[in-house]
This record gives structure tokens, C-alpha cells and sequence, in this order.
């Protein structure tokens, strides 16, 4: 591993700025919106006065129970909203929306791992990728737009639905989608001895499968690292490995890789924090990452 833990932040994210944090909370610009959100690590005082987030939040999210909640905005706002992003000849534009769960769509700090991927992928010619636990597909969007044959795999349909339409506004296609528990599939792929140039992984803390099959990610953490290990292909491969589990440190990835993949696999990898930095220059946390590349 390189000498010191890494903090990384996405740099050049011209439609996203974090405003203010605070009181638990986060305001944040989404390109032509300003949305107001429960923040848990966020526990400093606000910067800003209460009166200026209310000026200028157009819509604020608040906790109904512990997963969901609903949104208050103004009349005027739209439910549905574009955002993109840009880096080289990599143009990726998403829909965005308000969720129950506060969600809308992206998350901004992983703009680093999708400029990772893309720089990864070039000069690889029909490199195979599998982006596990893909949400929306940011990583899956910057694979593709790199050539890559790339295979996306949510449990939740309507999540996979929402990632085809951000292929769609970002010009590209040919994206296979599968609805399916991620570390069943990986333990399929590895028996049927298929093997990828390039695994990315963001598994939540909690979850359920297709077929409400609960998630839990200390537990099954070991288990889906040795898994994916399988199935790299050892000549040439990246791996993108990030969390956001509060009370994980980066360490404990670096670990579960160096068990699985070996010390010598990781000479070169970075490991770290992501965060966002917002107008006062304080540092938002915003998970943990381990990535490496490794060829022969």
C-alpha cells in the first residue's frame, strides 16, 4: 500500500456543490436544486444560519422512521431532474429524483472511483467488468463509456430500471442488467470459472436479496471478498472496493484484501476516505475505499 491513508474528493463537479453541514443535517446543490438532508456524521454546528438553509433548500427530507421519511418541496420543483458529469471524453448524465429512503439518485464523492474505472479501462480492449451492488450505475456508465462489456447487478428491479434510463441520457448502451443478489451470483461466476478484468463493489451495511434473503455486512463481507478473488482474471485485473458502514475503517478493507488477494497484489493499491468539502472548507466524510490494478 502506498505510504499513508488517502483522503480523495471528486474535483471538477461543476453541477454538485456541498453547501453546509451540520446538526446532523446537509445542504446540497443537485445542478438547479437544493436539497436539505439527514447527515449522521454531520455533527458539528451549521455554518450558516437557519434561515439561509431555509432560503435556500427548494426541497427538505424529513425522518419518518428509520429508513424513510418524505419530502417537502416547493410547487415549482420538478420530480424528476437531470444532472451531469464529465471528465476527458467521458460524458455521463443522470436522472434524479426524491426518494423515500432521502435518496436521489447519486452520490457525488463517487465521481473519484468513476474517473479510476474509466482511466483503468483504457487501452483494454473488450475488458469484461462487473459492478456489484450498482445502485443507479455511475461505475457501470464509466466502464461502458470505456469500452468496456459491462454486467450490473442490483437486487431491487426498479433501481436497475432507474440505471437503464441514465445509460439511455448518456448515449451509451449494450449494459446487460441483472436482478439478482450480487454474492450468489459472484459464487456462481466463480464456479462456472468465468473471470472479469474488473470488479466494483459498494455493499450496503444492510439489505435484502430479490427474495427478501437479509443482508448483513459484517457478516458476509469475508465470504464475498474471497468470492470476487475468485473471480479476477490474475493476468489483468482492477478492483474497486468501497463502504459506507459507519464504524469501518479503511483498514479493515485493506485487510480483507490482503487475505484474499495477497500483499504482493496490493503494492500499488490506495486506500482511504472519500469526502466532500463544502464552502467553509470543512470535510464531509463520505465512505471508505480500497482500489487497485494488477497485470502481468
Amino acid at each position: 500500500m502506498k505510504n499513508t491513508l488517502q483522503l480523495l474528493t471528486p474535483e471538477g463537479f461543476q453541477g454538485y456543490e456541498l453547501i453546509d453541514t451540520g446538526g446532523f443535517e446537509k445542504l446540497e446543490r443537485f445542478g438547479k436544486y437544493t436539497l436539505r438532508r439527514p447527515e449522521p456524521q454531520a455533527v458539528w454546528r451549521k455554518s450558516l444560519a437557519e434561515r439561509e438553509w431555509n432560503r435556500l433548500a427548494d426541497a427538505s427530507f424529513s425522518q419518518e422512521g428509520s429508513h424513510s421519511g418524505q419530502w417537502k418541496h416547493s410547487p415549482k420543483m420538478e420530480e424528476q431532474w437531470y444532472l451531469s458529469y464529465r471528465y476527458h471524453e467521458m460524458k455521463l448524465r443522470f436522472r434524479l429524483g426524491m426518494t423515500a429512503f432521502k435518496h436521489v439518485g447519486i452520490f457525488p464523492e463517487q465521481a473519484s472511483n468513476w474517473n479510476y474505472v474509466y482511466d483503468a479501462l483504457q487501452g483494454k480492449k473488450r475488458a469484461k467488468v462487473l459492478n456489484l451492488f450498482a445502485y443507479t450505475g455511475g461505475a457501470s456508465l464509466a466502464a461502458r463509456a470505456a469500452g468496456a462489456d459491462v454486467i450490473h447487478c442490483d437486487s431491487i428491479k426498479n433501481v436497475i430500471s432507474w440505471a437503464n434510463a441514465n445509460m439511455t441520457a448518456s448515449g451509451l448502451k449494450d449494459i446487460r442488467w441483472l436482478v439478482e443478489d450480487a454474492f450468489k451470483f459472484v459464487r456462481r461466476e466463480a464456479k462456472r470459472g468465468n473471470l472479469y478484468q474488473g470488479v466494483i463493489l459498494d455493499p450496503p451495511a444492510y439489505g435484502h436479496g430479490p427474495k427478501g434473503e437479509k443482508w448483513k455486512l459484517e457478516d458476509m463481507i469475508d465470504e464475498l471478498t474471497h468470492a470476487v478473488a475468485q473471480i479476477l482474471d490474475p493476468k489483468q485485473h482492477f478492483l474497486v472496493f468501497n463502504s459506507y458502514s459507519l464504524g469501518f475503517s479503511p483498514l479493515i478493507l485493506y485487510n480483507l484484501a490482503q487475505t484474499h488477494f495477497g500483499a504482493q497484489a496490493l503494492h500499488d493499491a490506495e486506500c482511504g476516505e472519500l469526502f466532500l468539502t463544502e464552502r467553509s472548507g470543512r470535510k464531509l466524510p463520505a465512505g471508505i475505499f480500497l482500489r487497485f490494478q494488477h497485470s502481468t
